[in-house]
């Protein structure tokens, strides 16, 4: 057992960080007419609407909160914050945070799965892609009441000591999370799954999504006239404008 911990909480982690960013570079390279989430709204609009505007807010709020949970030092927020506290936050908003995007993912789904025209347009990975995401979420929320049972902070801590000893390359104790309930094991995995998967899926459409970030800051954008010279916000003349004659075809 102690080598199959070691595998998912050693090893697994890199090769599926490896295979995210080499993966996703291959399909930009190769693929990119692929590069794309496949909207299927010209379809049916009818879930998609509630479903994508929940799903996708939540889904943001939730990957930043365990981004920021995960890999901010205790030497950082520990003068004003325990990690008791810390985690009874995580909880909080997580918790609804989670709720929301399981309606709205399950919306998805379920429009996904039950749509005659929806599903026959359906990729194998499309709807794989929102199982994974609807069994990892649901392994989300069935931590919490495990982490509201440990409120003294133990559980972010060794989580949170995990994470970042494996993206500083660090030696990581495997036997210290098997110590922890087996909803947060099977959360770990299938987190790191999605990330194996990411490059072979719709999901490569999230890294446009944060590049878009750079339209807020672009130059900007000068529109000038063709219309005889005209300066643009002036308004054209009275008058008619020239016609040119064409040669006739023979």
């Amino acid at each position: 057992m102690s080598g199959v911990y070691g595998f998912f909480f050693q090893v697994y982690p890199y090769v599926c960080f490896v295979v995210f960013i080499v993966g996703s570079l291959i399909r930009f390279d190769q693929a990119q007419y692929s590069w794309k989430s496949d909207s299927s709204q010209l379809l049916r609009s009818g879930l998609l609407r509630w479903g994508s505007n929940l799903f996708h807010v939540s889904i943001l709020f939730l990957f930043f909160g365990h981004l920021i949970g995960l890999f901010t030092p205790h030497s950082v927020y520990g003068h004003f914050m325990s990690a008791a506290q810390k985690q009874m936050l995580a909880v909080t908003a997580g918790g609804i945070a989670g709720f929301f995007c399981f309606i709205g993912l399950s919306m998805l789904l379920y429009r996904r799965l039950f749509d005659p025209r929806i599903r026959y347009t359906s990729h194998v990975t499309d709807i794989a892609v929102l199982v994974v995401l609807w069994v990892q979420l649901v392994f989300g929320l069935i931590t919490l009441p495990y982490s509201y049972q440990h409120a003294d902070g133990s559980v972010m801590v060794i989580l949170a000591d995990w994470a970042q000893r494996i993206v500083t390359l660090r030696p990581v104790d495997a036997s210290l999370l098997a110590t922890l309930p087996w909803p947060f094991l099977i959360h770990i995995v299938l987190g790191m799954t999605i990330f194996l998967l990411f490059p072979f899926s719709r999901l490569v459409h999230v890294w446009s999504g944060f590049a878009s970030v750079a339209y807020l800051f672009r130059p900007q954008q000068i529109v000038r006239s063709r219309r005889l010279n005209v300066p643009a916000g002036h308004d054209l003349p009275n008058q008619r404008l020239p016609v040119i004659d064409r040669p006739h075809a023979r």
